[in-house]
């Protein structure tokens, strides 16, 4: 038997009958073909494509940061409206209003703010469009403590009727759409060839399995590598893994209200997630990388903690990768990003001979 591959077909929102496909070539392992089974399975059942989190990082889209401010705020009123009471529940409110100037620094700053020659002046050009962190980190929270997570769901998650379990997963999908947009439209202006578009195919209720120890040898094999074209495994869980918790908090000490935070990949699915960005990959061209890694190697040692320990989860699990030329005619970032960029939507998936 020919081996299987994954078709997706994307069309142009405006434009349906304007269609293109690709071509996933999965890996020769287990886990990716447990990965297509699960795929199939998704396929089969019908299971409803999550759209609206499904393309990030492209800097010029319709779902603009005022469009995904506006978003929030809507799914924001919904769970403040919601009665807790009635469920014996305390109500939980959001106090956060979400505008563009309340998630990221504005394009410039106004001349009198700055004073010539000063160091602050350069800071604060350094900040323009950059991502406010903590905004966004308090949203995730938000959604961390209504939704809980797979082993230990929240009370608020459970009792929800679907609208506002709707709006609770919304504050995750567009937390990290935000984020990823925010940091595209900056990086398109600053340093353009390391804009990163990528594709997170999800679907709503995708039965999760467990990870094996066979499986578990891919975060050895990729680490935190990044490839123009491939495809990895989506993140099927909620809470931050170790290398957020030593990005995004300034490599703390692992005491037990962190470590707690902390959680290792457990499930694989049927969900993918492809990079259509410029390639990440350890000793090669990317010092800034790498010197990350080995402060993160060494946070994780003085922790006790072993950098090769594959049930850390440490990394991506690589499971396949597009057929760029037969897909496209080209190997071309640049002319694949124009050809993709008026088809970010996915019409169908399927898995084929």
């Amino acid at each position: 038997m020919s081996q299987l591959e994954v078709k997706v077909t994307l069309q142009n929102p405006l434009d349906k009958q304007d269609t293109l496909d690709y071509y996933i070539v999965p890996d020769d392992t287990q886990l990716a073909k447990d990965w297509v089974t699960a795929l199939n399975e998704i396929l089969d059942k019908k299971l409803t494509l999550e759209k609206s989190f499904c393309f990030l990082g492209w800097p010029n889209t319709n779902r603009t940061v005022e469009y995904l401010c506006q978003k929030l705020n809507t799914a924001v009123e919904i769970i403040n409206r919601y009665d807790y009471t009635t469920h014996n529940l305390p109500n939980y409110v959001i106090e956060d209003y979400f505008t563009p100037d309340a998630v990221r620094f504005p394009d410039t700053y106004p001349i009198e703010t700055r004073t010539p020659g000063s160091p602050h002046s350069l800071e604060r050009e350094a900040l323009g469009l950059k991502l406010k962190h903590t905004i966004m980190n308090q949203l995730h929270n938000h959604f961390e403590r209504l939704e809980g997570t797979v082993e230990k769901p929240s009370d608020y998650g459970q009792v929800s009727p679907p609208a506002v379990r709707n709006a609770i997963r919304q504050l995750n999908n567009i937390c990290h759409e935000l984020e990823s947009l925010i940091l595209s439209q900056r990086k398109d202006q600053v340093a353009p060839e390391w804009v990163r578009p990528s594709q997170i195919t999800t679907f709503l209720n995708a039965k999760r399995y467990q990870l094996t120890e066979e499986h578990r040898q891919g975060f050895l094999t990729n680490g935190y590598d990044r490839k123009f074209g491939h495809v990895y495994m989506h993140w099927t869980q909620i809470g931050k893994t170790l290398m957020e918790v030593f990005s995004d908090e300034g490599a703390p000490d692992l005491v037990d209200a962190t470590c707690e935070a902390i959680t290792h990949l457990q499930y694989y699915s049927g969900e993918f997630d492809i990079e259509w960005a410029k390639n990440i990959v350890r000793n090669k061209d990317c010092p800034w990388h790498d010197e990350h890694q080995l402060r993160f190697d060494n946070w994780l040692l003085k922790h006790g903690l072993d950098p090769k320990d594959p049930a850390l989860s440490l990394g991506y699990l690589h499971i396949g990768q597009v057929d760029l030329i037969r897909s496209f005619g080209t190997n071309n970032m640049q002319k694949i990003w124009t050809e993709m960029s008026n088809k970010l939507d996915i019409k169908t998936i399927k898995v084929v001979e």
